[in-house]
């Protein structure tokens, strides 16, 4: 019985209405014979389980693995781009402060400078050639866009 059990289990594979037959068959047989018929099934059904369950946590891991690799990739991305625009901004600063002297820039107009978007800081990083007093900077900022 069991080299038969092991035989169905491999090769055979029942569509909805050959399952119907099958069972019609199964209670054509004594009562002994169906239960061990009964035990094959609950064979199959065991297996079915195992290799679904074993398919959906491969599956899981996979759409896991690659959703957290996205998620990391762009919160790097994210991070490394701020940290960039921190630095610059802290950059830009740090050349107003050599050019005008470290007590030239004060708290407030250090802190518009730092709330400025990073076309505009890569604008003041050029235009700090041209100042000639912490005024003019005082007045480039001034001609700013509200937006900043």
């Amino acid at each position: 019985m069991q080299m038969i059990s092991g035989f169905v289990d491999t090769y055979l594979d029942l569509s909805p209405l050959e399952e119907i037959e099958f069972e019609e068959e199964i209670r054509k047989f004594s009562q002994p014979i169906q239960e061990g018929v009964m035990q094959i099934t609950t064979s199959w059904m065991r297996q079915g389980l195992e290799q679904g369950l074993e398919q959906g946590i491969a599956q899981g891991l996979e759409q896991g693995i690659a959703q957290g690799l996205e998620q990391g990739i762009t919160q790097g991305l994210e991070q490394g781009i701020t940290q960039g625009l921190e630095r610059e901004k802290v950059l830009v600063i740090r050349l107003l402060k050599r050019k005008f002297g470290d007590k030239s820039i004060d708290i407030d107009l250090e802190a518009r400078i730092m709330a400025l978007k990073i076309d505009v800081i890569e604008r003041l990083g050029e235009e700090i050639l041209d100042f000639s007093t912490v005024e003019d900077l005082v007045e480039w900022l001034k001609q700013l866009k509200p937006s900043k």
